[in-house]
């Protein structure tokens, strides 16, 4: 079996800064509020660039930071949960946007909510380490703000739009040394999104949804999530064979500053092992992971040889991890 390592990392942000107290002419809420609850000050919101235009500058900055040819890309994944279209997916607009429609490759999409980028990774190496690809563009990509409902005060102060993309090749040394995924089926739809309407016109009675807009139980997504981190962590160091002090840096999913205080306390970890950017850009879903690892490569936060895990959540309900050496 073939090894893969990350080699690149690159971010986007939608342009449009959105400020607590910009929230708090929308809703009943306010500044303190919102960081008390959530560590969140600013979030980044698409007026008109699509998850695509967000794709296309993240896997541009990947490529620039790592001074990569995209010619050498064999495959294309893109973890979304707002794509522009159904049909066709993003990664394959994605592969025409680089400029790489005249290569023989497999791009496709994959949705695993917030989780989106560690199945998304899992789904390359598995690639690699068969022979099949050499060299995967992993990216997470959403414009959140499409599907948020901006009148619940509960939900509409969570999340952002961005994008996060990472680059993956074939290796003689071992970059990823551990990954782990599951899905536990969400029956009570404690975090949902419906589909468009269904109309057709053998429907005796229309079925279209009146409320097509995400929904969230926040308090059992929260200890959800507080489980998720900390069973994708430990079954990433049993896999490994490493404790909890050879990790130098753990990125979590952006989503609640809280949750991630609370996983610390829980394993007896000081918060400066995580990484956290959620302050400026909000819970990204499946671009948060993939953003947040630029940022610390930028911030020069990780060094060569370090062991750093990459951890998501999200609806499904989805949780894994990634236990890399750069």
């Amino acid at each position: 079996m073939k090894k893969s390592k990350i080699i690149a990392a690159g971010k986007a942000a939608a342009e449009h800064l959105i400020t607590n107290e910009d929230l708090s002419q929308m809703v009943d809420t306010n500044d303190e509020w919102i960081q008390s609850r959530t560590g969140i000050q600013t979030r980044r919101v698409s007026l008109q660039e699509t998850t695509l235009d967000l794709a296309t500058r993240a896997s541009l900055d990947a490529l620039h930071k790592g001074d990569i040819d995209p010619e050498t890309l064999d495959m294309i994944i893109v973890a979304t949960v707002t794509p522009d279209y159904f049909i066709p997916a993003c990664a394959s607009l994605l592969q025409h946007r680089l400029g790489l429609n005249h290569r023989p490759m497999m791009a496709f999409d994959l949705n695993a909510a917030c989780t989106g980028l560690i199945y998304a990774i899992q789904t390359a190496e598995k690639f690699i380490a068969t022979g099949s690809a050499k060299r995967v563009l992993v990216v997470g990509s959403e414009t959140l703000s499409r599907i948020v409902d901006w009148t619940d005060r509960g939900t509409c102060v969570l999340f952002g739009d961005g994008a996060g993309a990472v680059i993956l090749e074939e290796s003689d040394q071992e970059g990823i040394l551990a990954d782990y995924t599951n899905s536990r089926g969400d029956a009570e739809l404690n975090l949902a999104m419906p589909a468009f309407p269904l109309d057709n016109p053998f429907q005796q009675e229309s079925c279209s949804m009146t409320h097509q807009k995400m929904t969230m139980a926040g308090a059992e997504i929260f200890k959800f999530a507080t489980f998720a981190i900390r069973d994708a962590m430990e079954e990433l160091l049993s896999r490994s064979g490493l404790t909890m002090e050879d990790i130098d840096l753990i990125i979590p999913h952006q989503a609640n500053a809280r949750i991630i205080a609370k996983v610390a306390r829980q394993m007896g970890l000081p918060m400066d092992k995580f990484f956290l950017n959620l302050s400026d850009y909000g819970n990204t879903s499946s671009a948060s992971i993939g953003l947040a690892l630029a940022e610390a490569m930028e911030q020069g936060r990780i060094h060569k040889g370090d062991h750093v895990i990459l951890v998501g959540f999200g609806g499904g309900l989805t949780w894994g991890g990634i236990l890399h050496r750069f």
